[in-house]
């Protein structure tokens, strides 16, 4: 795992497992905005249909770094907040540093009493989708 990964892993287990939902709701309101060229181009984000949200997803390699943007709505703030987690976990990372993220990246978090098991399905979708297009990029 990479040294971004898991300091947000561990921030997440210093906490009471109660609090951790709150937690992921402050990186829910940490998602950074989209580039300007998406707002031209939806199209170029990909739909996570594992998320019951619409949350959509675009990860790039750009000079050697990793940049994921992702847009979710507000009304959906754990899938929001895991959007979050991910685009400042894998930002500047190597294509082969992202695609090292173990899949169960979501689960160790903690978060499993705190969000049902669908919106655990939706997280793995999102790293599933992020995994594919870097390594298609």
């Amino acid at each position: 795992m990479t040294d971004q990964l898991d300091a947000i892993r561990e921030e997440f287990l210093a906490v009471e497992p109660r609090e951790r939902l709150l937690l992921l709701l402050e990186y829910a309101d940490d998602l950074p905005a989209l580039p300007e060229r998406f707002g031209d181009s939806p199209d170029l984000l990909e739909r996570v249909p594992e998320c019951q949200a619409p949350v959509f997803v675009k990860a790039e390699v750009e000079d050697g770094a990793v940049h994921v943007h992702a847009t979710a709505p507000a009304e959906a703030p754990t899938t929001r907040g895991f959007a979050s987690v991910l685009a400042h976990g894998l930002d500047g990372l190597t294509r082969e540093e992202a695609l090292a993220v173990p899949d169960d990246f979501p689960d160790t978090l903690g978060l499993t009493a705190a969000v049902s098991p669908l919106r655990l399905r939706g997280m793995h979708g999102l790293l599933q989708r992020i995994k594919r297009q870097l390594r298609e990029a």
